[in-house]
């Protein structure tokens, strides 16, 4: 009998809860049957909603938690302050071992910050990147670091790199990921000193399937199956993807319907450009995992609807199935033991 996976929900937070929230987790525990869901939320809006459903009660759970972190509150302070809040209610849970998976779509500041001060960085983890999947053309890259570490230094990114690796192998199956560093060009004395400093580190990693540089213009071509960057470059990556995602396809349909013409067209090529368009959606990946945390914490979109979230819980279920915390802990627990050995 496979392993009961328990997934606690942050049913407050983000810009359409509880609706969506509830909706899209309840819609991955129809698919999911190894799958128990906890929603954390407030008692009467919560309940509320799931009033409006039909589900297997005996694998729902609800915590209440009347408190909530809004998206302008200091990160730190909030998580401190406000302990009856669903972000630290579900983030301790996980703490505790009464859940294996946390997923939120509220404020990513505190979310980040209670994953590193509530449920904890695993042994030899710096620091624990954020990871999401991006579409390709070559189906998905990973990555990392696109928010909680904007000013890391070289040996955080090795680490980024590794786990990233672990992380496309065990979990997306891609066999000896392509790893590669965020560059303004592919001639090695070009960069800034962060990443001149990385890139020999990152050439040492026999472990590793090390690339070299790839700019940002070959990221949506599938050039490398891990991205590698700080926070604030993977931040600004990740924003421009969306954005000029959203914009081509506002312009695509906008053209389409403006002539009786082209309204014609649409009808003909209409099931094969949503086909093609549903590959560049981001929200069917689900959300974006910490990696290298005692227990997994998973950050959707704040605006995530049904669907994203239904992903994301789908992705916490695959995840635990993986062990991937575990296979990263031994990884940098076998290299650390390595650097020991050839320091004596």
């Amino acid at each position: 009998m496979s392993k009961k996976i328990r997934v606690v929900v942050d049913a407050m937070g983000g810009d359409n809860a509880p609706g969506e929230i509830v909706k899209g987790a309840l819609q991955a525990l129809e698919t999911q049957k190894n799958l128990t869901l906890v929603f954390a939320g407030q008692r009467n809006p919560l309940e509320t909603e799931l009033k409006k459903y039909r589900y297997d009660a005996d694998r729902v759970e609800t915590v209440f938690a009347e408190e909530v972190i809004e998206m302008a509150e200091p990160p730190v302070a909030a998580i401190r302050k406000k302990k009856d809040s669903s972000i630290v209610v579900g983030l301790n849970m996980v703490k505790r071992g009464e859940a294996d998976a946390f997923v939120s779509a509220g404020s990513t500041g505190a979310v980040l910050a209670g994953g590193q001060l509530i449920v904890g960085r695993l042994k030899g983890v710096e620091r624990p990147p954020l990871a999401p999947l991006i579409p390709t053309s070559n189906g998905v890259s990973l990555l990392i670091d696109c928010g909680a570490n904007v000013d890391a230094r070289a040996s955080q990114l090795v680490q980024f790199a590794k786990m990233g690796a672990v992380y496309m192998e065990r979990v997306i199956g891609v066999r000896n990921p392509r790893v590669a560093i965020v560059n303004i060009g592919a001639e090695e004395e070009k960069g800034n000193a962060l990443v001149k400093e990385t890139m020999p580190l990152l050439k040492q990693c026999t472990e590793l399937n090390f690339i070299g540089s790839i700019e940002a213009r070959e990221i949506p071509y599938g050039a490398a199956d891990v991205i590698v960057c700080e926070a604030f470059v993977g931040n600004v990556i990740l924003k421009l993807y969306e954005g000029t995602s959203s914009m081509l396809l506002s312009q695509v349909k906008k053209t389409m319907l403006s002539s009786l013409r082209t309204k014609i067209g649409a009808l003909l090529i209409k099931p094969a450009l949503k086909k093609t368009l549903k590959g560049f959606d981001a929200s069917q990946y689900g959300g974006a995992p910490m990696l290298g945390l005692k227990g997994l914490v998973v950050k959707t979109h704040g605006s995530a609807k049904a669907s994203e979230v239904r992903q994301s819980v789908i992705q916490c279920v695959n995840f635990s199935k993986q062990k991937i915390n575990e296979k990263i802990s031994r990884q940098l627990s076998a290299e650390q033991a390595s650097e020991l050995r050839d320091s004596k």
